[in-house]
C-alpha cells in the first residue's frame, strides 16, 4: 500500500514539480490549489501526508493546519508547511 500525498499550493509550477518527484517515487498524489479545496479533499478522502504552502490568499497553511487538528477525522494526518520566503520549515 502506498502513501497519499496532498500537495497544497497556489503556485502551479511549485505543485507540478512536487507531484512529478512524488508520482516518480510511487506516491499516490492529489493537489490542491487553495486552503479550501484542500480541507474539502480531505473530508472526502484519506491523506496520509499533506505538504502545504504557508503562503496562500484568502487561507494560509497556517490555518488549514489549525482546521485539519481540530476536524476529528483529519487530527492525526501528519502536516508539513514550507514557505519559498525562508530557509526554514515549519511542522504542525
Amino acid at each position: 500500500m502506498t502513501a497519499r500525498v496532498l500537495v497544497v499550493d497556489d503556485v502551479d509550477a511549485n505543485v507540478k514539480l512536487l507531484e512529478k518527484w512524488l508520482t516518480s517515487e510511487y506516491f499516490d498524489v492529489r493537489t490542491a490549489r487553495s486552503g479550501r479545496e484542500a480541507l474539502q479533499i480531505c473530508a472526502s478522502e484519506r491523506a496520509d501526508v499533506v505538504l502545504l504552502d504557508v503562503m496562500m490568499p484568502a487561507m494560509d497553511g497556517f490555518e488549514v493546519c489549525r482546521r485539519l487538528k481540530a476536524a476529528p477525522s483529519t487530527q492525526h494526518t501528519h502536516r508539513s508547511s514550507w514557505s519559498p520566503r525562508s530557509t526554514s520549515r515549519a511542522t504542525a
